[in-house]
């Protein structure tokens, strides 16, 4: 086990030979969050514990673990449709206002991304969208969410990652 602060949270790993009093004797500071990266198998008695401190918790992944797995939607995603997934979502088609596309991976869109992406769902900064036509008002990678200036278009193929801390949208052909 291993506790580390964050500037938003408390990170809690655990490693799978944690003890429930092991919890219980943490002492950990009032009003933060705790982020937990379960790392190993864990016992039950260890979640009771876990969840008996009283306070908000997510579950992350383990640190580099990569979501396996890609999905790909063979159509346009229209408005009040969600996909959800924990590895990589590749759209055939656009995903229209008013659609999100929710991926613990990448989020790749062959057509217009007009509505919402999130890529890195699980808290993984290092994802990445792209799409042939990024017209979206609002894209999210790992925590980081960018917002488009009002009456931005599309400018062709593009790829949005996240650097030094902020979203970057950047020209595919610049690449």
């Amino acid at each position: 086990m291993r506790l580390r602060a964050t500037p938003k949270s408390l990170a809690l790993r655990l490693d799978g030979d944690e003890a429930p009093e092991d919890l219980k004797a943490l002492n950990l500071p009032e009003g933060l969050p705790l982020e937990v990266e379960v790392a190993g198998p864990v016992a039950e008695e260890v979640l009771r514990a876990l969840l008996s401190l009283g306070r908000p918790l997510t579950l992350v992944p383990p640190r580099g673990h990569r979501p396996t797995g890609t999905l790909v939607v063979p159509k346009t995603l229209r408005a009040g449709e969600r996909v959800e997934h924990p590895g990589t979502v590749v759209v055939l088609g656009d995903v229209n206002p008013g659609a999100e596309v929710v991926a613990g991976g990448d989020v790749i869109v062959v057509g217009k991304l007009r509505g919402l992406a999130h890529a890195g769902a699980l808290g993984d900064e290092e994802r990445f969208i792209f799409a042939l036509e990024l017209s979206a008002k609002q894209v999210r990678i790992g925590p980081h969410l960018a917002q488009a200036p009002e009456g931005g278009k599309g400018r062709g193929a593009e790829l949005a990652r996240v650097e030094a801390g902020r979203v970057v949208v950047e020209a595919w052909a610049r690449r």
